[in-house]
């Protein structure tokens, strides 16, 4: 039987580089730190266990655990000081049991497929209970990684630091990506004979290659070519980079399952899209939290869409904003929604409804065919179906201290600029003449019109600016 699998994770490091007081593990790639994705693949591989080995910035990095994995068993361990990487899985030691095999993973290192560490489990499985494997990759520029030491049969020998290495052997291009898997048991034995007579005085866990190959140990070298899969992070230029591969990703798995993009390099998925058939999505479209689009749905140019359903044949219009938050937006089968219109949390739009250029709705709902076209605002509303609501219109739902709630029962026609000062109900079918402002409400099938009488005063002059220089 495969033997239960523990992950450690790596997360100790200042991350200088950034020029941050965010921790490094905790800077966002795809809307989500990069700490939040190593968590995931540990997830995705059923880990037993995770350990997360903390350091700089510990007390925001253990904080934030509970959040970036949920449903996953998680531990921290501080490495204070922080003496290398070995030192560092040293901590994580107390709370691995020696049945298992320990994978050994960095928190900046975001973009490994949980597909390519299951390969390396299994290469490690393949080779003996006691063998050591390294997930590798060759690179045309290995400057800053450890360089794999093979020797004329194959065989990986040892792991060398670039600030250690000879010139000769900063001249290979296989080196170590920072991920390995060893049988727990022999990790310790050879954990506990690390020393730091290196140029860093640090506990390199590369060197237990070393004492694996001095044991006897099968030492074997899983390679990639992928080198975004065991890319870290260092610097905002190296978080930008890997933010473009990471949406490549995402945008060529999106195309695969048949959705439509204008262009590839210009999608944003900050969380997760999940998309329906024949979804088409223009330029420049950033998707946050969950999104879901379902069948035809067409998305607009420069749209931003966070937590909220799309249904069937909706379309988006360019410019267009919904933010669902944690009460989420849905929008209706059929209903056209902006340009430029901004749907907040708790909007339910329902089959056909037309949501207007510089249109704002915040916790209402519309019944099917409603329509809101111009320069209108809708909050705390419940709006009946077929109900035309005016240019200028706006629902006074906030008292200053209270938030009210207004009723537009079906057929109801509001006209321009009017206010319905909540709350209020709307009798189905009435009619409220251009800019009245409601106070009570409204009876079924009436016109109902609240405005002063126009009062004309002839031969009015305007008031003159006084002169500086005048008396």
């Amino acid at each position: 039987m495969a033997r239960p699998v523990d992950v450690v994770i790596l997360a100790a490091g200042k991350g200088t580089r950034m020029k941050s007081a965010l921790p490094k593990v905790l800077q966002r790639l795809g809307g989500r730190p990069l700490l939040g994705h190593v968590l995931a693949v540990a997830g995705a591989l059923g880990a037993r266990r995770t350990v997360v080995v903390t350091g700089h910035g510990a007390d925001a990095v253990e904080a934030a655990l509970p959040g970036l994995a949920p449903g996953l068993a998680v531990q921290a361990v501080r490495q204070m000081p922080q003496l290398g990487t070995g030192h560092a899985v040293q901590q994580a030691l107390p709370l691995l049991d020696d049945d298992g095999v320990t994978l050994v993973l960095s928190g900046d290192v975001p973009l490994t497929r949980p597909e390519t560490l299951a390969a390396l489990i299994a290469a490690q499985t393949a080779a003996g209970l006691d063998a050591l494997a390294l997930l590798t990759v060759t690179l045309d520029d290995p400057h800053g990684y450890g360089r794999i030491v093979r020797d004329d049969q194959g065989a990986v020998r040892a792991i060398v630091e670039e600030k250690d290495a000879t010139d000769a052997q900063r001249r290979l291009t296989e080196v170590y990506s920072g991920i390995l898997a060893a049988p727990t048991a022999r990790l310790r034995q050879w954990l506990a004979r690390l020393d730091n007579r290196n140029a860093q005085g640090e506990y390199y866990l590369t060197d237990v290659v070393g004492h694996a190959v001095a044991d006897g140990a099968p030492v074997v070298a899983h390679r990639i070519t992928d080198a975004v899969e065991v890319a870290g992070v260092n610097s905002p230029a190296q978080l930008a980079a890997l933010e473009r591969a990471h949406q490549r990703r995402v945008a060529d798995a999106l195309m695969a399952q048949g959705v439509r993009l204008a262009d590839p390099a210009r999608l944003d998925v900050r969380g997760e899209l999940v998309c329906g058939q024949d979804v088409e999505i223009d330029v420049n479209c950033v998707f946050e939290g969950r999104v879901v689009l379902g069948d035809g749905v067409r998305v607009g140019a420069n749209c931003v869409i966070a937590n909220a359903t799309v249904e069937a044949g909706a379309v988006i219009h360019p410019f267009t904003h919904i933010d669902g938050e944690a009460a989420g937006v849905v929008v209706g089968p059929g209903a056209r929604v902006g340009p430029f219109a901004r749907l907040r949390p708790g909007t339910r739009l329902g089959a056909d409804v037309h949501i207007g250029n510089f249109v704002e709705v915040k916790n209402s709902t519309l019944g099917t065919g409603a329509k809101a076209n111009h320069l209108a605002y809708l909050g705390d509303a419940t709006v009946g179906e077929r109900v035309n609501y005016g240019a200028g219109s706006i629902t006074a739902n906030y008292d200053g201290a209270n938030k009210h709630r207004t009723v537009i029962e079906a057929d109801v026609h509001v006209g321009s600029n009017c206010v319905l000062v909540a709350p209020v109900t709307l009798g189905a079918g009435g009619t409220v003449g251009a800019g009245s402002t409601i106070t009570k409400d409204t009876p079924a099938g009436a016109l109902t019109v609240a405005r002063a009488k126009p009062v004309t005063v002839m031969g009015w002059q305007r008031p003159t600016k006084k002169r500086p220089d005048a008396a």
